[in-house]
């Protein structure tokens, strides 16, 4: 083993645009001789992937680690130990590593739990986080809107998988985030019709990238079929003006 250990730093580097890395972020970034991030789908680059690419020089080492999309505890935590023991070698080396992790670092991350199962299997390990921007702010920033105002409450539901969790958090919050939601959007949409927010909802879809979708007062998108990467933002106190529109953005 090398007489120091490298850092492994988590690096939040954004919901898609490459420019909302910060500072720190892009300055270690950089300077690791190795970037992590999760591995792509089906032999595609990941969206952390792509988000650094523009940043990194041709030298640096780059690794991809797997991370299945699964329920399974037991198949999670294989591949946890199995990217914790790839990271550990190259920090045993003296190398620092990088983990590039889309949104913030602490907002439902990934890296929490490479981290955490790297601290357990080699206490020697050392981990430094740096936070960034998650998506429900940088939604709120392409609507040009506060995601929050004065005493307002928020709820975020990271995964809905049955709508009376929504149905409880629009009992207590006035402004709901729903994250992974694109498997149950039609029973969210006639929920919200019944309680009458189609109006002051909106859907973002890849935000901040170069092909981002807007979908603004969902009254008349009952066919709108999220993807992954979407999330939708319910505000009980605002009602918007204008036209249903879906639209893309530069």
């Amino acid at each position: 083993m090398s007489a120091s250990i490298g850092t492994l730093y988590g690096l939040s580097v954004g919901p898609g645009d490459p420019e909302l890395l910060t500072v720190k972020a892009l300055r270690l970034l950089q300077s690791a001789p190795v970037v992590a991030f999760p591995e792509g789908i089906q032999g595609r680059p990941g969206m952390a992937q792509r988000i650094v690419e523009p940043w990194l020089r041709a030298d640096q080492i780059q690794l991809c680690l797997h991370f299945p999309y699964v329920q399974s505890t037991q198949t999670l935590a294989e591949a946890w130990h199995r990217a914790a023991e790839q990271v550990w070698q190259y920090l045993t080396q003296g190398n620092d590593v990088a983990f590039a992790c889309e949104g913030d670092i602490s907002f439902y991350s990934t890296f929490t739990y490479l981290a955490e199962t790297l601290q357990l299997r080699y206490p020697a390990a050392i981990v430094q986080r740096v936070p960034g921007v998650c998506s429900p702010l940088a939604a709120a920033a392409v609507q040009g809107q506060s995601l929050v105002r004065r005493d307002q409450r928020l709820a975020v539901l990271p995964a809905l998988y049955n709508v009376s969790e929504l149905e409880q958090a629009l009992d207590w919050a006035e402004v709901v985030v729903l994250m992974k939601m694109s498997s149950v959007y039609p029973q969210i949409w006639r929920l919200l019709r019944d309680r009458n927010l189609l109006a002051s909802s909106y859907g973002i879809e890849r935000a901040t990238c170069a092909d981002q979708v807007v979908v603004e007062n969902l009254c008349d998108r009952a066919d709108w079929q999220p993807s992954y990467f979407s999330l939708l933002v319910i505000d009980t106190t605002r009602q918007y003006s204008g036209q249903d529109n879906a639209s893309d953005v530069d």
